[in-house]
């Protein structure tokens, strides 16, 4: 939001004698700086977990974080998982923080750095899933040790036999590996390395995304009844939870360790049992999809006995709060969207805290477009996507429009969101760049899920075995040439790991129980005869070969921004992007 606007919302928190200043060179009452563990859960969300209310879930340990802890009830992410996972590690918006799904802006600083450059110990483990590639890598971001899914050099399931990176390499697996037991021994081992220093690990959890499975409690590990399986991975992705509370509890670090737990976005499935009578899910712009739990317990901070917030928070807060809680010196470049909410752990009332504003919304397309899949929110109203207005505190299901009896609200908020537009507006030109020739990584590994277009690209197996086209659906690559030099440009169809024919068609993956699988879709061969390739203001093309794997292009390239796009072209003009190009610098 605008600075102007932020300078306004701190100046009435003064005010109101709220807030300590975010620059504390030291935590409150000079106590030794906490450890942290963040904990943010994958497509579980709100209406899932006993505290807030659901009796078919059984949480537990979370239920006992809340009890002993303070617990916020309007709490707000983003529509879908990357973006909230940008949102919380930068307490900035995420329409300001990339321009392209899935990619975090090099340039920005995230909790990790800040975290680490104040002496913590730092670690990472989970899902990644932000496609960038050097400067945008977990190293990069502040993390001296992760083990990750979903990162550069992975390529399989998050469960059963996963496919994880521990700092470089690939860990040891085997058909009785589980993804989720992996990386929370991951973090429990950290923790017990670093018990001695202040530490902050982060836990983006790989559960409980689909494909919906059994888990290593499951009473049958071929059950396929997906609602079954799906309670089943509640229950252990709250088991991982409490390991970690129990390895705190066992080296003597609960009473000054914030534990904060949180999920990334509204529920994918849960709601088909309940959803606390909110309206959308996972991707909705309405309550339902971006409403999510979230408590803070800190004893030694008095963040304890079971409190309730009900004022409007986000996760642009997140990082403000630690910042102030462990006496970490704030950014001076850095103007975030959030601000701390320490004042509302401390249990300010409500009507001594500003009225505040907040924006999320889900782009998803190559050219952001205002009001698209917006809300506008205060603690009472919310204005979707300009034209609906809804008062959530005697209309919690969004059901009934009443923009035309309060046209004033609708004009406030209209305003605030105008103001806050024109300010991110000029940004958007901004695309964040993939790293070509970087000597960290490579080859770069270039894929379809990163096609910048104006529909959705082939991001699953699924599409890309089902040989998705059309303009909407192809698109290009933005790119940044680290250096200037010879580059040799492989165009395939399929993976190296598949290696077949760009003709060839891919048999169907073995099914998993309880979801349809991406990978059990069947490989459909397509027929080009001519593949062609555009870097920056060259476009090269080549025939095609009888059985060929690849189409290799050599060029000379200047190092800087550019666009990339490669393609295959059938004789009856039909055209299919390149879905993996590999990309090195001799």
């Amino acid at each position: 939001m605008m600075l102007r606007l932020w300078m306004l919302f701190l100046s009435a928190i003064v005010t109101a004698s709220s807030l300590t200043p975010l620059q504390a060179k030291e935590p409150p009452n000079k106590r030794a700086q906490p450890n942290i563990i963040l904990i943010m859960a994958d497509d579980i969300a709100y209406d899932n977990i006993g505290c807030y209310g659901s009796t078919h879930f059984k949480t537990p340990c979370l239920d006992e974080l809340a009890k002993t802890g303070v617990k916020f009830n309007f709490c707000y992410s983003e529509p879908v998982c990357t973006a909230s996972r940008v949102k919380i590690m930068t307490g900035r918006d995420n329409i300001r923080n990339y321009t392209v799904f899935g990619k975090l802006d090099p340039k920005e600083q995230t909790f990790g750095t800040m975290m680490q450059e104040a002496g913590y110990a730092t670690a990472i483990a989970g899902k990644w899933q932000l496609h960038g590639n050097n400067g945008a890598l977990a190293p990069d971001c502040g993390f001296d040790t992760f083990c990750l899914w979903n990162y550069p050099g992975t390529e399989r399931s998050r469960y059963w036999n996963p496919s994880l990176l521990r700092d470089g390499k690939k860990v040891a697996i085997d058909e009785n590996s589980y993804g989720p037991k992996i990386c929370t021994d991951f973090l429990i081992e950290f923790i017990e390395q670093k018990r001695d220093k202040p530490f902050f690990a982060y836990y983006p959890m790989l559960s409980v995304h689909s494909p919906f499975l059994p888990t290593p409690d499951s009473k049958n590990r071929k059950h396929k009844n997906a609602a079954d399986n799906y309670r089943d991975m509640v229950s252990y992705m709250d088991k991982c939870v409490q390991r970690l509370v129990d390895t705190l509890d066992k080296n003597g670090l609960r009473n000054n360790t914030i534990v904060i737990f949180t999920t990334d976005n509204g529920t994918s499935a849960g709601d088909r049992v309940f959803n606390s009578g909110m309206r959308g899910k996972k991707g909705s712009e309405y309550d339902g999809g971006h409403r999510v739990p979230m408590f803070i317990r800190w004893p030694v901070g008095d963040l304890r006995g079971g409190r309730d917030v009900e004022t409007i928070t986000a996760y642009v807060d997140v990082l403000p709060t630690l910042i102030e809680l462990c006496g970490v010196e704030a950014p001076k470049n850095i103007n975030f969207d959030g601000v701390s909410i320490k004042p509302l752990l401390d249990g300010k009332q409500p009507d001594a805290w500003p009225d505040r504003i907040l924006v999320t919304d889900s782009q998803r397309v190559k050219d952001p477009i205002k009001w698209r899949k917006s809300a506008v929110m205060t603690s009472t109203w919310r204005l979707n996507n300009g034209k609906e207005l809804y008062n959530i505190k005697s209309d919690p299901g969004q059901k009934q429009n009443v923009a035309a009896s309060h046209p004033q609200v609708v004009q406030r908020l209209t305003d605030f969101y105008d103001q806050w537009w024109a300010e991110i507006e000029p940004s958007f030109k901004n695309a964040t760049a993939i790293y070509l020739g970087h000597p960290d990584d490579n080859p770069a590994r270039l894929t379809s899920h990163d096609w910048i277009t104006t529909g959705s690209t082939p991001w699953n197996q699924s599409q890309v075995r089902r040989a998705m086209n059309g303009k909407g659906n192809t698109g290009f690559w933005n790119v940044k040439v680290f250096e200037p030099g010879e580059y040799q440009f492989r165009l395939r169809r399929w993976p190296e790991e598949v290696d077949l024919p760009i003709a060839a068609p891919l048999a169907p993956g073995a099914p998993v129980p309880g979801a349809k699988a991406y990978r059990t879709a069947d490989g459909l061969a397509i027929k080009p005869v001519k593949a062609t390739l555009q870097i920056g203001d060259v476009t090269v093309t080549k025939p095609i070969g009888t059985n060929a794997k690849e189409v290799t292009f050599d060029l000379t390239v200047k190092a800087g921004k550019k666009t990339l796009s490669a393609s295959f072209e059938s004789e009856d003009g039909t055209v299919h992007g390149a879905y993996f190009v590999y990309v090195t610098r001799k």
